[in-house]
């Protein structure tokens, strides 16, 4: 099971929450949230993928900082349509090209594009609260690489609430997808449940339960979460 740290936010306590090995840091670009990322993200071990959290953004924008952070993962938090999303991985695609032809012509290293050896994934969320009729992803299934499930609340993330798990029972597709909404150390038990159930669950998304304050992440809380989700 693959675990996700979002709403990184102080290059002192990425680099602390990089160290236990997550498999995805989150980055959070809206300035509307109170983890919204302004900074440097500090070298990571290349094992760790970043990922970056948008909300109903300009797409030129996302291309631009994916390009800027070297990010991995586009996580799409808004209302983002399958047209929106299409057209995102156009451009991508486009600069992606273009970013391999000036290279060629580049003699030297550092005035290089980077160019990731992999496309850029998509994450597409949807937030849920007592129900969620799944008929809703099917134009998504053939554009994005996975759905991620969250609280449907005031803030787009970081509520800090779950809502029922019963309701994914009924979800019908292969599509693998992130499990995230108020997950703490105390929902171990709940966790190992769920993950016993015929689903496709590939990842855990954890952020306000294993913090001190928006953005700070509490090392030993993710350290215990850990370990107790392999015991």
């Amino acid at each position: 099971m693959k675990l996700k740290v979002c709403g990184m936010k102080y290059a002192e306590n990425i680099q602390q929450v990089a160290a236990l090995q997550p498999d995805y840091l989150g980055f959070i670009f809206y300035e509307k949230s109170k983890r919204n990322f302004e900074g440097i993200i500090p070298e990571l071990p290349k094992s760790v993928k970043k990922v970056g959290v948008f909300v109903n953004e300009y797409l030129e924008i996302i291309v631009s900082l994916v390009e800027e952070y070297q990010l991995d993962v586009i996580q799409l938090h808004g209302d983002e349509s399958v047209e929106y999303v299409k057209e995102l991985q156009i451009q991508l695609s486009e600069r992606r090209s273009l970013f391999i032809e000036e290279n060629k012509h580049q003699k030297k290293e550092k005035n290089k594009h980077f160019i990731s050896d992999e496309k850029v994934e998509i994450i597409k969320v949807f937030g849920i609260k007592d129900e969620f009729d799944f008929d809703i992803l099917k134009p998504y299934l053939d554009f994005v690489d996975y759905f991620l499930f969250d609280t449907k609340g005031k803030e787009r993330g970081g509520n800090g609430v779950q809502f029922d798990w019963k309701v994914l029972e009924k979800y019908p597709f292969k599509k693998p997808f992130f499990l995230s909404g108020g997950i703490g150390l105390s929902d171990v038990e709940e966790v190992k449940k769920i993950l016993k159930l015929d689903l496709p669950i590939y990842a855990l998304d954890v952020n306000s339960k294993f913090e001190s304050e928006p953005g700070v992440k509490e090392i030993e809380e993710i350290k215990k979460f850990k370990k107790r989700l392999t015991v």
